[in-house]
């Protein structure tokens, strides 16, 4: 069984102000704990190179690579796998619009293979925080913009 990190929040904000927020990687920094430098075209196949802080650590660098971009509604990359089926990961970012110019955002997170568990023991409450914080911060900014 996986590793599944999942986080939906409605933001009162229109959809496409929240996909620039998950988009405007230059920007990061200014709102986001989990992940505050983050490099990438967006395009299938390209690399996204990010600093993730896990455990209150200087941020660690993590290449990944994009699988899909639909502007506007999804992106998802997933970590390079290890051989043997060792490890493999699958990260995606959905935002739908709602009405009244809502939006639900929602997190997705997997982490599979057969080293997982020793991974999502070592990491998990760390992972959890990370992406909880992620979500948390993508809903405030993109509220914060539409206020201001």
């Amino acid at each position: 069984m996986a590793f599944v990190l999942d986080h939906v929040v409605e933001i009162d904000a229109p959809a496409a102000l929240v996909w620039d927020v998950v988009t405007d990687l230059p920007r990061y920094g200014e709102w986001n704990p989990f992940v505050p430098e983050c490099r990438s075209t967006l395009e299938p196949g390209d690399p996204i190179d990010m600093h993730v802080r896990l455990r209150g650590a200087k941020p660690r660098r993590q290449r990944e690579w994009i699988v899909e971009h639909t502007p506007g509604s999804m992106l998802a990359y997933r970590m390079k796998p290890v051989p043997l089926g060792t490890l493999h990961s699958l990260r995606s970012h959905t935002v739908t619009a709602l009405d009244a110019g809502r939006t639900r955002y929602a997190s997705h997170f997997q982490l599979d293979g057969w080293l997982h568990p020793v991974v999502a023991t070592l990491l998990g409450a760390d992972l959890r925080r990370g992406f909880s914080g992620m979500t948390d911060g993508v809903k405030t900014r993109a509220e914060a913009l539409r206020a201001g």
